[in-house]
């Protein structure tokens, strides 16, 4: 008759069989207690139990028989239904803490609160989780800290808490975009309207400190009310020595970063948004450094949240980059504009047929001088097929900034638009331009300048407004500058603002050329006439005369400033057709220099 030995010395704690029960091999017969830890012995054989050898308190020895079992007959001729029920109901079936975590986890899906994310619907707007499934890549997403909630347990039930706060109202993790690891975090707007708590500014430094030591791009969804004052679980008052904003601030330059509003985005969730590299924002959010709820409080009045900050409002003060129609817009700009600052390469390879036809560039200048034209037509067929998303659009907009690919290569894309002020760089624009000329250092994004510019701006309105501070922050940005930058001239290039647009002068390019068309000279050439030949108008009676004299010098001027002329002095490297512009660039910046977020294989990016 077999037995059955104690492994170790122990106490036995607890018998889980009974003389005359029938066992299965592996099911647990015993639990025994040692050095604080309990151990469940299996039965070694199938088998019906015969005798057992201790107590349950009893202390045994390592070899000390526990049991006996036999291969009785009546054993072998049990029903086998009645032995495999009896293993089952030992060893199978959920354990308690596994049903604890899946219950605790499925509290934090969306489907968990449906009048909550029926209102978020029924607004037309997708739900924290959905904003970030849009971004990464499918399946990527690794949430962290999601099973933190608000800190209110002494003023709530905890399991409202857990029901009520999932995540502390905000979803933070690593995901895969455009097959590179990212930091992606989301304020969720259903959870005590998306407000930054305690644990949450704990999930978000976790963050921020994640994506700065693995040099992680970020991606931020800012949606939310800015600081929760109902927090009463630890001993803070004012909360003002949190390291969250500072944390974000400190990435620039080390990674890229994007942010997205929508909806409304007030206090320190626009805190954030702002220390973002770009931000994109959809046209019904509002965005404001304090809510209603904080401007009455100081007593200004009282608002709606829509009167606060409209995005297409920031649009116009240089604040928003990038301007949606909805979320679904706004995920697809953040994928390819990601991809942009981060310069993976594009997924068309540089001589597909569906690259641009560059012969009608050839006539995208009227002959007529002072003519204005489409810049953007120009642009979008000189970049690669859909690749161009411009940035800041409705402030500064005599000088176009923007994003695209060239075969294949991501650069920045800087043009003058004559149809605005004339081409002229005014404070707004000089503005724009310095913070892009930043932009593209730290992002190591070679630069394009495609320069018709009459310079600055001019007047007394226009010096009110400190253009001329502004004008020196774009030298200096310029000055700045070590990517790669080329300039092409395509009609005008006057005086200061020329200079400025070439990153200070056209020299300072690695190469900078003019298409025939182009025209140079320290100011605008009928005012350059008019002032350099004053006496000698002036001594000719005003009328056909002066006028006949007034045009056979302008044209004079015009011909000593023609491109092809200015080549000939060197102050320009080359005149070239148009149609060859995108091989002379190209050329001209070969491969960059690849930047930290440049990590694992390579892969495409995704067009809009």
């Amino acid at each position: 008759m077999p037995s059955f030995v104690a492994p170790s010395s122990a106490t036995v704690q607890q018998w889980l069989v009974a003389v005359g029960d029938v066992v299965r091999r592996g099911q647990p017969v015993v639990r025994l207690e040692a050095m604080k830890m309990e151990h469940e012995l299996p039965a070694p054989a199938d088998g019906r139990i015969e005798e057992l050898f201790a107590d349950e308190g009893e202390l045994v020895r390592e070899g000390d028989a526990l049991m006996s079992w036999s291969l009785a007959k009546s054993a072998e001729a049990e029903p086998r239904a009645q032995r495999d029920r009896a293993v089952e109901s030992s060893t199978t079936g959920e354990r308690a803490d596994i049903r604890a975590w899946r219950e605790r986890h499925a509290l934090l899906a969306d489907d968990a609160r449906p009048d909550a994310i029926a209102r978020r619907h029924a607004q037309g707007q997708r739900t924290a989780r959905e904003n970030v499934d849009a971004v990464c890549d499918p399946g990527s997403f690794t949430e962290l800290g999601a099973l933190a909630v608000a800190a209110q347990a002494a003023r709530r039930p905890v399991e409202e808490l857990r029901a009520q706060t999932p995540a502390d109202g905000v979803v933070t993790g690593v995901a895969r975009l455009h097959a590179r690891q990212i930091a992606v975090m989301a304020y969720d707007a259903t959870v005590l309207a998306g407000t930054q708590g305690f644990r949450g500014h704990q999930k978000t430094d976790r963050l921020f400190e994640l994506a700065e030591r693995r040099k992680l791009p970020f991606v931020l969804f800012a949606e939310g009310g800015g600081g929760r004052p109902g927090d009463t679980d630890m001993p803070v008052v004012a909360g003002l020595h949190v390291a969250t904003f500072a944390r974000l601030a400190a990435l620039a330059g080390q990674v890229p970063t994007i942010g997205v509003a929508a909806g409304r985005c007030f206090a320190g969730n626009a805190a954030l948004l702002t220390c973002c590299d770009l931000i994109v924002a959809t046209r019904d959010s509002n965005i404001g450094l304090g809510g209603p709820a904080m401007i009455e409080g100081g007593g200004l009045g009282r608002f709606e949240p829509e009167q606060i900050g409209p995005a297409p409002e920031l649009a116009r003060a240089g604040v928003v980059d990038v301007l949606v129609d909805d979320e679904q817009q706004a995920a697809a700009h953040v994928r390819a504009l990601m991809g942009w600052m981060c310069r993976m390469p594009a997924v068309t390879a540089p001589d597909q047929p569906d690259q641009p036809d560059q012969a009608p560039l050839d006539h995208a200048i009227p002959e007529v001088r002072q003519r204005a034209y489409p810049v953007r037509e120009i642009l979008d067929r000189l970049f690669d097929t859909g690749s161009l998303i411009e940035l800041g659009r409705g402030s500064g907009d005599s000088v176009i900034t923007a994003a695209a690919y060239l075969k294949g290569q991501a650069v920045a894309v800087v043009a003058s638009d004559c149809a605005v002020l004339g081409g002229a760089v005014d404070g707004a624009a000089s503005r724009k331009l310095a913070r892009f000329w930043r932009l593209c250092e730290r992002l190591g994004l070679p630069v394009v300048s495609l320069i018709d510019s009459p310079g600055f701006m001019v007047g007394p309105e226009a010096e009110s407004t400190g253009q001329l501070r502004e004008a020196g922050e774009l030298f200096r940005a310029a000055a700045s500058l070590t990517v790669p930058l080329t300039a092409v001239v395509m009609r005008r290039a006057f005086g200061l603002g020329a200079m400025a647009l070439a990153g200070g002068s056209l020299h300072r390019p690695i190469g900078c050329a003019s298409w025939p068309s182009g025209e140079f000279g320290a100011m605008g050439l009928e005012g350059a006439v008019r002032l350099g030949y004053r006496k000698e108008l002036a001594a000719v009676p005003d009328g056909s005369e002066r006028q006949a004299l007034f045009e056979r010098l302008l044209a004079a001027q015009v011909a000593r400033g023609q491109a092809l002329a200015i080549a000939e002095t060197l102050e320009i490297d080359a005149v070239i057709a148009p149609r060859q512009t995108r091989d002379w660039i190209a050329a001209l910046i070969g491969d960059a220099v690849p930047t930290p977020c440049q990590q694992g294989p390579d892969a495409g990016r995704t067009p809009l």
